[in-house]
């Protein structure tokens, strides 16, 4: 499948937002929060790269990075305070991948993008441990699980790119 990658920016924020918001807990999807247009935008301009995909001109998948300094969502402290990952990791995701695009390769792809603006550092993401895909897509990438935690009556599982937490 040809896609078309790049790094993300505000003209793609209201179609960034759509495809977050369909797969957002309040649509019946696995996304830990809901993404209004005002939040990614936010989210793009927070100086880390966000890597996005277009396949026909239509955004179809993508993958935010943040700094672990960064202001962040309760949840995500929650994951860093598990596991806080060796010295310039960073928080990886959310990742999203419309459900038409799912299984045809795109998940490794934007990693790709984004390793290679971010080499030899650390990529930490929390899933919920119900969401068995997104778990077994990450352990395809080499990412291991180095921690658990439980927030809002969740479980998650923390995977990091490193598990030694090197880099």
């Amino acid at each position: 499948m040809d896609y078309d990658i790049s790094l993300a920016s505000s003209v793609n924020v209201d179609d960034i937002s759509a495809l977050l918001q369909a797969n957002a807990p309040s649509q019946g999807g696995s996304l830990t929060g809901e993404f209004p247009p005002d939040k990614v935008r936010k989210m793009i301009i927070g100086g880390m790269p966000v890597v996005v995909a277009r396949r026909e001109g239509r955004v179809v998948g993508v993958l935010f990075s943040a700094a672990t300094d960064a202001p962040a969502p309760p949840v995500v402290r929650a994951m860093l305070d598990a596991w806080s990952g060796g010295s310039g990791s960073y928080v990886y995701g959310p990742v999203c991948i419309a459900d038409t695009e799912r299984g045809r390769g795109l998940l490794p792809q934007l990693c790709a993008v984004l390793k290679k603006r971010l080499p030899g550092r650390e990529a930490i993401l929390f899933i919920r441990t119900d969401n068995i895909a997104s778990i077994r897509a990450h352990e395809r990438l080499g990412m291991r699980e180095v921690a658990r935690f439980f927030f809002e009556s969740s479980d998650f599982v923390v995977f990091s790119s490193d598990a030694d937490g090197v880099g």
